[in-house]
């Protein structure tokens, strides 16, 4: 059996029915003091800073994904490499 339900509300609602804090006037002023630091262009707005965060833990990931690969490819090409020599050792012994 299969159920399905619509419900229509907005995202206030929703928040209020999960129980979660309405952040919108920490975000608003959040985005007016950047846009402020924007159009004066003062010393302490930096956009390279701004998004930092994101871009370190973005890199960070690609790092370990980059080493996983590089593991998991030795790995693979050196019991390759292992298997082939041990056969190649099995024969030369077989010959004598």
């Amino acid at each position: 059996m299969k159920m399905s339900f619509d419900v229509e509300m907005t995202p206030e609602e929703m928040r209020k029915l999960l129980g979660l804090p309405d952040v919108e006037a920490f975000q608003r002023q959040l985005m007016d003091d950047i846009r402020e630091r924007m159009v004066a262009g003062t010393e302490g707005y930096d956009p390279i800073k701004l998004f930092q965060p994101y871009v370190t833990g973005t890199m960070a990931s690609w790092d370990m994904f980059q080493k996983m690969l590089t593991n998991a490819t030795s790995m693979s090409s050196g019991a390759a490499g292992s298997g082939s020599d041990s056969s190649d050792t099995e024969s030369k012994t077989r010959r004598k």
